[in-house]
């Protein structure tokens, strides 16, 4: 009984200090936190600034994160930008249903509803996705691109790379167990979450073992639902979803890749300009899958030089017609 005590006073020591230390980094950038709601489905966002002369950025985070995965990058970004950061369905404040549908085409959907909800689309926006949320992000831009101005796509799911991954064989071997094994991206056990951290970063963390046992403790209750976005996915209705719509896309697009990704190989940028030439690359150096955390100050960077480049591009085409 004792000991059943410590384990729940544990998970709730984790999860106040997982609340409170987003809330006072969110507060020390600037970022608010709100709401939209539409048809008795709830967004949860976190914002900064307003509308103004350089476009709105709108951010998607990866599998089984939030939307403060984003604080890394958008400290090194403009105050006076507009900035929407946005739990992805299902994920943190976002509304989770069973019905739901999380397949790519799915959350694009469901994006584009939040869009419309706040009506950020009255103007174009420029629009970022990682991981998983840039999957979303491509298939979006080729479904809806009268709203985006510009994209940048980071180390993103859904493309057919040629070269493997160390997370590639991890699936071949789920799939050949009829997945029964762990997933290396759902950790049930400190030493699993620092096997996640490897996997996804190629800067090595030094991380305490009560921390990592207090991610463990975070995630756990939400591990069903991430088994579940895994799945679609990886499905073969969503794994190559970016891939499929690359041909759609006519935004100006950006394409960020860390070098050492283990997760989703850097070859796919070569086959995302293959299909869109005239695309930007960036390849970062001692870079692994988690680029807005291992080069935040980089990536955001990039991110608002590409922004400028384009409107400066928009601006010198309307002076010449």
């Amino acid at each position: 009984m004792a000991a059943d005590l410590d384990v729940v006073n544990l998970f709730f020591v984790a999860q106040i200090w997982y609340l409170l230390v987003f809330r006072y980094w969110r507060r020390t950038l600037g970022l608010q936190v709100g709401y939209a709601d539409c048809g008795g489905y709830r967004f949860c966002y976190s914002y900064r600034g307003k509308p103004g002369m350089r476009p709105s950025i709108l951010m998607l985070h990866g599998f089984s994160a939030h939307k403060d995965t984003w604080l890394t990058v958008v400290k090194y970004l403009p105050k006076h930008l507009h900035i929407m950061c946005v739990d992805m369905p299902g994920h943190e404040g976002t509304t989770r249903t069973n019905i739901d549908d999380y397949s790519i085409q799915g959350q694009v959907k469901r994006i584009h509803q939040f869009v419309e909800t706040i009506r950020l689309n009255r103007k174009q926006f420029h629009l970022v996705g990682t991981g998983m949320g840039g999957n979303v992000a491509g298939v979006y831009a080729a479904c809806y691109p009268s709203d985006i101005c510009s994209m940048t796509l980071i180390c993103p799911d859904g493309i057919r790379h040629p070269c493997e991954t160390k997370f590639d064989n991890h699936v071949q071997d789920l799939e050949h167990s009829n997945y029964t094994l762990n997933i290396p991206l759902i950790p049930t056990t400190p030493e699993e979450m620092e096997d996640m951290f490897k996997l996804c970063s190629h800067v090595r963390f030094k991380i305490p073992q009560q921390i990592l046992q207090g991610l463990v403790d975070v995630r756990e209750p939400h591990n069903t639902f991430y088994q579940e976005v895994f799945m679609e996915i990886v499905g073969e209705k969503s794994r190559y979803a970016l891939q499929d719509h690359l041909h759609l896309i006519t935004t100006p697009l950006q394409v960020i890749w860390g070098k050492q990704d283990q997760v989703v190989d850097v070859s796919g940028a070569a086959v995302i300009a293959e299909t869109l030439p005239e695309c930007r690359v960036d390849l970062l150096e001692n870079c692994g899958h988690s680029v807005v955390m291992e080069r935040p100050s980089r990536t955001a960077r990039l991110i608002l030089e590409f922004i400028i480049l384009q409107q400066n591009a928009r601006s010198g085409t309307k002076k010449a017609t």
